[in-house]
């Protein structure tokens, strides 16, 4: 995995990766850095690294559901998730819910986002729980797996 130029980190460079849209690259590298920008003015205390990665920690899902067809029937399953899509999950909930946001610039979106699932709440923390709730209600099925 590469690195970002400005952080040397691997973790902020599959972020840009997955607010970019269209192959713009350096638009999403703005709406990133900016992101780090606000929460660094917000928390001066703490590193944005560090806060991005706890938010990504709380808001990755242990486990999921899916669909499985089994003599005609369709059953959710819930399996386990493995940790790179754990954490492709984490990113693009994180992203897709700071993009829903309506009438402010992705760049404070996307810092308010980071900065919820940072402090455990926040729609990604929401989705994970829902998520969550969905495998622990279909556990009965979990002989299903294969």
């Amino acid at each position: 995995m590469s690195k970002d130029a400005k952080f040397n980190s691997a973790l902020v460079s599959r972020l840009v990766n997955t607010v970019m849209h269209c192959g713009k690259k350096t638009v999403a590298q703005r709406a990133v850095y900016g992101a780090f920008d606000q929460i660094a003015a917000k928390n001066p205390a703490s590193n944005p690294l560090e806060v991005l990665q706890r938010a990504v920690d709380n808001a990755k899902p242990r486990l999921e559901v899916k669909a499985r067809r089994v003599g005609g029937a369709t059953y959710q399953v819930p399996l386990e998730v493995p940790p790179d899509r754990q954490f492709a999950l984490a990113l693009r909930w994180l992203v897709d819910f700071a993009d829903s946001r309506k009438g402010i610039p992705l760049r404070e979106a996307l810092a308010a986002e980071i900065l919820d699932a940072y402090q455990g709440q926040g729609n990604a923390i929401r989705k994970r729980d829902e998520v969550h709730k969905m495998a622990q209600a279909n556990k009965a099925f979990a002989h299903f797996r294969w």
